[in-house]
């Protein structure tokens, strides 16, 4: 791995130009490096993070991807992660013209990356050197404390798809999760005026007047003069504010969290360096999560933006079919399964056009004739806007919701794929299962990353009891009993977990009936889903239906 040339170097930065012309927001430094295939899957089981810590299982990841490689070699053609300054991987023996088209892409995923709100805690800090102190942290460790380190990073990485990430979001230093005032206002106006003055509507909103036309001054920020006055009126104020911050609790983000803070196995002296290497692990999901929430649209915008500029630049003279065949083959539509650069890039396509006309204003809505719709066109020229305004605020979930309609589907001849057996070939054939928009958005949706919602809670005999709260999506079977035995370790008391599984064995029962029944009309056995407990104490996991 070493730097790219300063010829290559020169083309960047034209491509930057370029980009920034086009309206693209983004940093001025970044990082490019030359990589071999080799380098390439010795870096992604760090998620190209060359800093973060070492780990077991990247060892056998790295073994099974040059296994794979041999048999299916292939020639990635960059990667790009969300550091300061930005760092960008790309293959060394791409040609001049190539590299525009991927650094074009680069820039891209760097604008997303620095402007999605979804990623706005990535970008006070440079993560690679924030990863690159933990891994001497946990090198450390490990001279101290031997393979208790590798133990605590496995049960901890069995619980990071847990994380709080938008609670973690949508929370800061000064400002309670849920609301926008400071603590203290928040409780003037939602609690004291209300349910202690019992101010009716009047009242309440001239105080709310009055909050707004407050000004900060040199030395008083508008919430001090508030509470100044508020403290004349009403001496017990800040009597009752004191109860009512000693009463109210602030809720955990996720388990994680939950765990490093009630644990006493993990809080007693001798322990209490686990604790810094679970919330390790707990920052380093919560880095990758809008990643992983924002792979549509994060690689349909890329997508756009190297289509459109490449088509604009000179130095595509003569590499057209080239750059045409590269381009199909990184965003055609999956017939069977999902491409994310294909759909995100027609959407993001698609939402433009509709901006253009005018299709997102109200007025148009309220057409219901099928041509007024088609024909309606006023032009705007918003599209441009529109587009970077959703590239901001949204993220996969909502804007495959908001965005992907009916039209959208028949322009693109979209459709679900289903499978099923052929009884006189004996093979397995695919056939067109749906077209409607419904159908289709439930597809994507549960492709999308969904981790399962838990509930917790501490039992008066000292165990941590989980309540899976069930979206009609199982939770692994197979890597429930691992992952309680290391919750189990963490916790230093008996685990609990409540969940909903399928009743295969009823299920089978009735599959029986109805093969055994003498009917024309085929018949399908409805899922028969039941609660079940799986609890692990000294280590043995046992399940039993609950009651």
């Amino acid at each position: 791995m070493q730097l790219i040339d300063q010829h290559t170097k020169r083309i960047m930065e034209g491509c930057k130009e370029r980009a920034r012309d086009a309206g693209l927001v983004f940093d001025a430094e970044t990082l490019e490096y030359y990589v071999t295939n080799v380098d390439m899957l010795e870096l992604s089981p760090k998620n190209m993070i060359p800093t973060l810590y070492d780990y077991w299982l990247q060892d056998i990841q790295v073994l099974h991807g040059k296994g794979e490689y041999e048999i299916y070699p292939s020639n990635p053609y960059e990667t790009v992660i969300n550091t300061r300054p930005v760092i960008s991987f790309y293959n060394d023996n791409n040609p001049d013209w190539l590299n525009v088209m991927i650094f074009y892409h680069v820039l891209g995923h760097i604008d997303f990356f620095q402007n999605n709100k979804f990623f706005e805690k990535t970008w006070d800090y440079d993560f690679k050197e924030k990863a690159l102190t933990e891994k001497r942290m946990i090198a450390k460790l490990r001279t101290q404390k031997g393979r208790k380190v590798d133990y605590v990073i496995e049960f901890a990485k069995g619980i990071d798809n847990l994380v709080g990430y938008f609670q973690d979001l949508n929370s800061t230093t000064d400002v309670p999760i849920g609301s926008l005032l400071p603590d203290k206002i928040d409780f003037y106006f939602n609690h004291f005026l209300q349910n202690i003055r019992l101010a009716g509507q009047r009242e309440l909103l001239q105080e709310i007047d009055i909050y707004n036309h407050l000004e900060d001054t040199a030395d008083k920020s508008k919430h001090d003069l508030l509470l100044k006055k508020v403290l004349i009126r009403n001496p017990e104020f800040e009597e009752l504010y004191k109860v009512y911050s000693e009463k109210k609790k602030v809720p955990y983000r996720d388990l994680m969290q939950f765990v490093m803070e009630e644990s006493n196995f993990l809080n007693t002296d001798e322990n209490k360096w686990m604790n810094g290497v679970i919330d390790i692990i707990r920052d380093t999901s919560l880095y990758f999560s809008p990643m992983i929430r924002t792979k549509i649209m994060n690689e349909g915008w890329a997508s756009y933006w190297h289509e459109k500029l490449f088509m604009n630049d000179e130095r595509i003279k003569g590499h057209e079919v080239g750059f045409s065949r590269i381009n199909a083959n990184v965003t055609a539509i999956s017939r069977v399964g999902l491409n994310p650069y294909a759909i995100g890039w027609r959407l993001f396509t698609y939402i433009e056009e509709m901006a253009e006309k005018g299709a997102y204003s109200y007025e148009f809505q309220k057409l219901t004739d099928t041509e007024q719709r088609k024909l309606y066109n006023q032009q705007t020229g918003t599209g441009k806007d529109f587009i970077f305004a959703v590239r901001k605020n949204f993220l996969d979930s909502t804007f495959i919701s908001q965005f992907l309609d009916q039209s959208f589907m028949d322009k693109h001849n979209l459709f679900v794929v289903g499978q099923r057996i052929n009884p006189q070939r004996h093979t397995r054939e695919y056939y067109v299962k749906s077209r409607k928009l419904k159908d289709y958005k439930e597809m994507i949706s549960d492709s999308l990353y969904h981790p399962p919602h838990i509930e917790f809670q501490t039992k008066p005999d000292g165990s941590l009891y989980l309540n899976h709260i069930f979206e009609n999506k199982e939770l692994y079977r197979e890597y429930i009993p691992n992952t309680l035995v290391g919750l189990e370790y963490l916790w230093g008391h008996p685990v609990y977990l409540e969940t909903t599984e399928l009743d295969l064995e009823e299920m089978k029962k009735r599959q029986s009936k109805m093969d055994s029944a003498t009917t024309a009309i085929p018949q399908t056995i409805e899922p028969v889903f039941h609660r079940v407990i799986y609890s692990v104490k000294e280590r043995k996991v046992t399940k039993q239906k609950a009651a």
